[in-house]
């Protein structure tokens, strides 16, 4: 991976074709972006060695190395640029083998002035939120999500929900894994030969979320010169993963609701909807009940998304999954960063198992990344594991508290002492807790309780 330089160039145009990237770099710069066109994918990688810009829009077919090689070597040595596909061959399987493999977007020739920046505006405006989000971590192949009891409850509902086609929602704090999950879903399902295709639902504002799902029709707005399918459509067959579901406003909520009800979509500008099959999965860390109560998430919206839910338990409530989880980590890193295989001595183990890990697996991923980067030695030992876990701390243990977390711990509390006070009969524990006997069978499972008791 690059290390980051100064950015020259706000957009790099790849293509073969002289005619092209002249009028695609005179459209650009025209625009206010600084913009410079190289005539191959080597001269790109060459450019990157020197500069890093911040989109990289590239053809499909060249002759010293198609556009698929140059995502896949960008994908590696500067992650952090964004991909934009263009060809002349655009259709849903171009594109969902581009996302696949790490492309923001694509553009079909002939292209027109107002797509090409309606489209440079949505992955930079997507880029942007990104950069302030944590990294993700590394992905880990494992045979199961954890060994603990509650990563075994997790896991066993990820196999349940696998053999299903409901909707599925899956809640915890941030950085706990649920785009993880997510997959595992995807990966054990019988749509798993299709593609997962993941929106982030918080990156980008009402307007262009709308066309990132649904898509838009030719004239649906000044330069629409061709139709171009959104994310539901690319997902056609497969999983579509909402990532951060809550944030999305009421007015698009109206719109999946729809998707969700019908199975049908119908794209920016276009005078007909059309059915469409695709499994729906959805996350969010965010208390939907509380934005439900308060008017801010869709009551029939929310009972759509949650017919599996599916809670992540914090990393602090399952230690005894962090020494397995680190040395995969510890494992990825460093693959990722070309070196030989090291391990955790027994004593750095046991210093990162008795962490609060306020960040989650995400903060365990920065910290095993970064004594990667910052350690020699081919065992890591003790010291240098406090040493990260203390500099990683805010001045003063200035920490947030997970109010999400609190009210489930609160939640677990007053669901036990019913239980227990009314010697496991749920009926009678439902009305000592003033709620249905539906809500809390769907409160014992989310929140992981052992619900085998007689009723």
């Amino acid at each position: 991976m690059l290390a980051m330089k100064p950015t020259g160039w706000d957009v790099v145009v790849v293509d073969d074709d002289r005619d092209v990237g002249l009028v695609l770099t005179a459209l650009l710069t025209q625009a206010g972006y600084t913009t410079k066109h190289v005539a191959s994918a080597r001269e790109a990688l060459t450019l990157i060695e020197r500069t890093l810009p911040r989109v990289v829009i590239t053809d499909l077919r060249m002759p010293d190395m198609d556009g698929m090689s140059l995502l896949a070597e960008l994908r590696v040595r500067a992650p952090e640029i964004v991909v934009v596909m263009l060809t002349a061959h655009g259709n849903i399987e171009t594109a969902v083998r581009a996302m696949k493999a790490g492309a923001a977007d694509f553009l079909t020739k002939p292209f027109d002035r107002e797509a090409v920046l309606f489209t440079l505006e949505k992955v930079l405006a997507s880029a942007g939120h990104r950069a302030q989000l944590p990294p993700e971590p590394p992905r880990i192949d494992a045979p199961s999500l954890g060994g603990s009891d509650g990563m075994r409850r997790c896991d066993a509902l990820v196999e349940r929900a696998a053999k299903s086609t409901a909707n599925v929602l899956i809640r915890g704090e941030s950085g706990v894994g649920k785009e993880v999950v997510a997959r595992e879903i995807h990966r054990r399902s019988r749509r798993a030969s299709g593609p997962m295709v993941t929106v982030h639902c918080a990156a980008l504002p009402d307007n262009l979320l709308e066309s990132e799902l649904f898509g838009y029709a030719k004239g649906a707005f000044t330069g629409a010169t061709n139709n171009k399918p959104g994310r539901v459509d690319l997902a056609e067959g497969g999983t579509l993963f909402l990532d951060e579901i809550g944030d999305v406003t009421p007015a698009v909520q109206v719109k999946l609701l729809r998707l969700l009800q019908d199975k049908e979509l119908q794209p920016l500008g276009a005078t007909r909807s059309h059915s469409v099959d695709v499994r729906i999965v959805a996350a969010t860390h965010r208390d939907l009940e509380a934005a439900v109560a308060e008017g801010r998430f869709r009551e029939d919206f929310f009972y759509r998304l949650n017919v599996i839910p599916i809670w992540i338990p914090p990393l602090r409530e399952r230690t005894s999954d962090i020494p397995a989880l680190a040395t995969a980590l510890l494992a990825a890193s460093a693959r990722s960063a070309g070196r030989q295989p090291l391990r955790f001595a027994d004593a750095a183990l046991a210093r990162l198992a008795a962490h609060d890990w306020p960040g989650n697996v995400r903060e365990l991923c920065n910290i095993v990344e970064r004594l990667v980067v910052f350690t020699d030695e081919d065992v890591i030992e003790e010291q240098a594991t406090a040493e990260e876990l203390a500099r990683s701390q805010p001045p003063q243990s200035r920490r947030s508290v997970s109010l999400v977390g609190r009210r489930s711990d609160a939640e677990r509390d007053a669901v036990s002492e019913a239980l227990r006070r009314s010697n496991g009969n749920r009926t009678q524990a439902a009305r000592l807790l003033g709620v249905s006997r539906r809500t809390l069978y769907n409160r014992l499972s989310e929140l992981g309780l052992d619900d085998s008791v007689a009723s």
